[in-house]
């Protein structure tokens, strides 16, 4: 059976983490592997907790050996994952796979399998991922397309006419309803090989949080490792309990930072603010509409003007470069 490292990261969700460590274990009955959970630096008490109920469920010695890691600061997402890659099973061996899972996500109990029988059986795809549900059992939209400028056009201006003229570009695909290729998949339950990190690195830590799935699938796509969703992989997920997404009043600096580094890293400046532009006109023009129409704007407040006062500051300063895993260092156990 191959190696599996299992990396969840928690950033002040302990109580919550448990539940993901508790049902994560349950889906990795039978597998091997081992099982990391990365506190980033949350300064809450986290690591104490985690470390404390760990020893005493009896978890840092069964079959998935689960370790607690605290990684030193709050880099975001795809360093904390990274970090956990990086330490590697507890034995210093090396896995043949790796699975992250939110902090707020629960696999069914044959999710995680699902995931490793698909890349087992298809070795050309290089990341596989679940279906998401919420709680209640409703889809989550996590098979997209890559960005594009048409594609912000056609998502900001929310008009069902240029939807369909731009079916090609449209970012948020319809949900498949079975196990298909896709160009990037959303990051709540997502297998990799390492042989595909070992290729290309984990993580691009400039992305703080958002994009830096979209990054990573791009650069293995473009290695030749295309991304799966895999139906039959079933995964409830709570979501934005750490990030707050579904209540921010406005959009969040490290997310606009995101979305220009995606674009200027994968196409260049003149692109990414091409982009920028292409979605200021499609929400200007989606605002125009809600003059006369009764309708949710859909965007938090000062959205489009926080989005153009970004894209101009950023013309007025170097655009900052990337860093990915094989820059950092290994960290202790």
């Amino acid at each position: 059976m191959a190696g599996l490292l299992t990396v969840i990261l928690n950033w002040r969700t302990a109580e919550m983490t448990l539940q993901s460590v508790a049902a994560a274990l349950v889906a990795l009955d039978g597998i091997a592997g081992a099982l990391v959970v990365v506190d980033n630096a949350s300064g809450d008490g986290s690591v104490e907790k985690l470390s404390a109920e760990v020893a005493a469920r009896g978890w840092d010695t069964g079959p998935q050996a689960v370790r607690v890691l605290q990684s030193g600061r709050n880099g975001g997402f795809g360093a904390g994952n990274n970090f956990g890659i990086l330490a590697g099973m507890a034995d210093g061996s090396r896995p043949d796979y790796v699975y992250i899972l939110n902090s707020d996500a629960f696999p069914a109990p044959d999710a995680i399998r699902a995931l490793l029988t698909h890349l087992e059986t298809h070795p050309e795809t290089g990341l596989a991922g679940s279906h998401i549900h919420g709680p209640d059992g409703h889809a989550h939209r996590t098979a997209f397309r890559f960005p594009s400028i048409l594609g912000e056009f056609e998502q900001n201006i929310r008009f069902g006419p240029v939807s369909r003229l731009l079916a090609r570009w449209i970012v948020a695909q319809p949900l498949p309803s079975a196990t298909k290729r896709v160009d990037w998949l959303a990051g709540a339950s997502l297998m990799m090989r390492q042989e595909l990190l070992d290729e290309i690195g984990a993580f691009d830590e400039t992305f703080f949080l958002y994009f830096e799935e979209t990054d990573l699938c791009r650069r293995a796509a473009q290695a030749g490792w295309p991304t799966d969703y895999v139906v039959q992989s079933r995964v409830a997920h709570i979501g934005s309990v750490s990030t707050g997404m579904k209540t921010w009043a406005r959009i969040p600096q490290f997310w606009l930072d995101s979305r220009l580094h995606y674009y200027v890293k994968n196409h260049g400046r003149a692109y990414a603010f091409a982009a920028t532009l292409a979605a200021v006109l499609g929400g200007a023009l989606w605002r125009a509409r809600l003059v006369i129409q009764r309708k949710d704007r859909g965007d938090p407040p000062g959205y489009l003007r926080d989005m153009v006062a970004h894209g101009l500051r950023a013309m007025m300063r170097p655009i900052f470069g990337g860093k990915t895993a094989q820059t950092k260092t290994r960290p202790a156990a």
